[in-house]
Parts: structure tokens; sequence; C-alpha cells
């Protein structure tokens, strides 16, 4: 698939169908992860792959009873290491989500590029999602996405609700 195409179809996908997912498919979703950029290499993240739909269920109620997310054949949740952070300044120990962020993003782009769905989950507790998964106390979730084929065969359509150009760039200096 063309690259342009891939990012203006990606969209956030909330009802899937229940094909499988092929094992090499998800291989080459993963690698997207194992690649993506980091400070200084560091890759300071852990990614759950969950097949089980007892915990998926489990999770649904842990992340605000978005019911669709059980719905996927996959739900992966993306963890931050704790590192010594000598990077980004004032970001300090938040650099790590940044880098998580990173490669979260590369998992979703590939997943696009592979015909799967994806929907950024930001609304979970992190505390109830780590006991459910036997998430270590020091380490925090990110972010969770199912993923899996869109129900809707039109899903892909390209994005249309996005600001002009002169409203989020300008060049040289903040106007």
């Amino acid at each position: 698939m063309e690259f342009n195409d891939v990012i203006r179809t990606r969209r956030s996908i909330r009802k899937f169908s229940q094909k499988a997912i092929e094992e090499s498919v998800l291989k080459k979703i993963l690698e997207g992860i194992r690649i993506a950029p980091s400070g200084s290499n560091r890759q300071p993240w852990k990614f759950i792959v969950i097949k089980s739909q007892e915990t998926k269920d489990k999770l649904v109620a842990a992340c605000r009873d978005q019911k669709f997310i059980a719905e996927a054949p996959v739900i992966i949740a993306a963890c931050s290491l704790v590192i010594e952070s000598n990077r980004g300044n004032y970001m300090k120990e938040f650099s790590v989500l940044v880098d998580v962020s990173i490669a979260f993003d590369h998992l979703m782009l590939a997943a696009r590029n592979e015909g799967l769905g994806t929907c950024w989950i930001g609304a979970f507790d992190n505390e109830t999602v780590k006991g459910i998964l036997g998430i270590p106390k020091e380490i925090n979730v990110v972010a969770l996405t199912p993923l899996g084929y869109p129900a809707d065969a039109e899903a892909f359509k390209p994005v249309e609700n996005r600001k002009n150009m002169a409203e989020v760039v300008v060049y040289e200096k903040w106007a």
C-alpha cells in the first residue's frame, strides 16, 4: 500500500469482524514496534498482545466500558518501562511517553497497511489494567488498542475533519 494512503485512511475503528489475524500478519505489525525510533535507541517499552476472550472482557470494565475493544480478535497494551532519563530536559521522566507513543503509532500505521483497524484507547484505569495483565507496580500503561479487521468494508475512508495547513503549521516563528 502507498504510504500516503496509509496515513490518509488510518481511522479509529470501533466495529470489528471476527476474522482471525494470521500470525504472519501479526508479526509484521509487531515488527513496526520493534524497529520504531526512540531516544538513544533505548526502546523503553513492552507491548502485551492479548488474545484471550476472558482477559479482553475484563479489560472492557477497566476501559470505561468500551465494549467494542473486546470484539476485536486482539488487544495490545503499550507499557512504558522505568529508565533513567537524561533526555528532553524539561520533559525528564515523561520523555518515555513520547518514545512509547512513537512505537504505538508505528503499530497503528503497520496495522492499517495490513488492512487491520485500531483505535487508540487512552480512557482506562491504569491500576486496574495493570492488575488484569500482571504488570509490575513501577510500570505504567500508556495506551491500548483493539486490533482486527473492520466489520465495515468502507471503514478506511480518507479523514476529512482536520484543520487546514495554515492552522497547524507556521514557518520560522510562532504566528
